[in-house]
């Protein structure tokens, strides 16, 4: 009975976890940068250099940055939607804040959703039909001088 008893105290402690055991919040994979393409943005101060992650298909762009932690500075991701539509976004698993340029399809800039909150499930509307939507770090439309207006320079505009 002894005997009997260790194997199962053995095989319980193999297959507890302990309560205070951190929990994964995503895979790994949902969190690691893809490929990049450069991208510009052409305002009254000067081009804006940045370099984007495109998000093509469906998957991705219900993926998007969801998970991440932080993002480079010179950074982005573009939001590639085939078609000009209205588009809603929201920040439902995003813990980087950000500002959100929606692009209509010839480039320029339809409006900006600055600062937008972490996490948050409240939709963020483009406002009228777009192509396209492009994230950066929050601030970096005010820092840079990015407004309604200028011209976003990629290859996806130039269909």
């Amino acid at each position: 009975m002894r005997v009997l008893s260790k194997i199962v105290l053995v095989c319980l402690a193999t297959f507890a976890v302990p309560p205070t055991a951190p929990r994964a919040e995503a895979p790994a994979a949902s969190a690691e940068q893809g490929p990049t393409e450069p991208l510009a943005i052409a305002t009254r101060d000067g081009r804006r250099a940045f370099k984007v992650e495109v998000m093509r298909n469906d998957a991705q762009r219900a993926k998007g940055l969801m998970y991440r932690r932080q993002m480079a500075a010179d950074h982005g991701m573009l939001f590639d939607f085939e078609r000009p539509l209205p588009v809603n976004m929201w920040m439902k698993n995003t813990y980087i804040p950000l500002d959100m340029v929606f692009i209509r399809s010839d480039g320029s800039i339809a409006r900006i959703a600055a600062d937008t909150e972490p996490l948050s499930t409240q939709i963020i509307s483009s406002g009228e039909p777009v192509l396209s939507v492009l994230e950066l770090n929050a601030g970096t439309a005010a820092k840079l001088g990015i407004r309604a207006g200028d011209r976003v320079e990629h290859a996806l505009f130039r269909r």
